[in-house]
């Protein structure tokens, strides 16, 4: 798939397997992952990071095959998702590094055109979010209280 902002098109990234059965080997049952899922939400991990977590500790391949929900799903219901979805707050957190890069270094152009790009992108999500009701219709991204949400 091409990218947005460039022409280039990117190697391909690896690729699920087709078969969609559960492993014969997985030992955990569906409440077991639950459990996991929100000891680690608990601990401050989002959504991605408890998925990598799952899958190189735990040996856990899918929780979507398993428990027939998505990570976000499970912390949706258990009241442990955060108000802000996290592609939203990665963005927000590589604006607030490229701001503090650009007051050190004015004249680095291809950085401001980095942050163009980063609050475009912001701009885009918000605007799909508030569409779809994952953030409420008064939420705006304000570039000077965005160091609050980083770590």
């Amino acid at each position: 798939m091409a990218r947005k902002y460039s022409r280039k098109h990117g190697k391909s990234g690896s690729k699920k397997p087709l078969k969609k059965t559960l492993p014969v080997w997985l030992r955990y049952k569906p409440n077991e992952v639950e459990l996991l899922i929100t000891k680690l939400s608990k601990e401050g991990k989002n959504s991605s990071e408890i998925g990598v977590v799952l899958r190189d500790t735990y040996g856990i391949p899918d929780v979507r095959l398993l428990c027939k929900k998505k990570i976000s799903s499970i912390l949706k219901e258990k009241k442990l998702a955060p108000e802000i979805p996290d592609d939203l707050l990665a963005l927000i957190r590589r604006s607030v590094a490229i701001r503090k890069h650009l007051e050190t270094n004015h004249t680095d152009e291809t950085a401001k055109r980095g942050l163009i790009l980063t609050e475009s992108q912001i701009k885009a999500l918000t605007k799909h979010y508030k569409k779809t009701g994952k953030l409420a219709s008064e939420w705006k991204f304000n570039p000077e209280r965005a160091g609050f949400f980083t770590k």
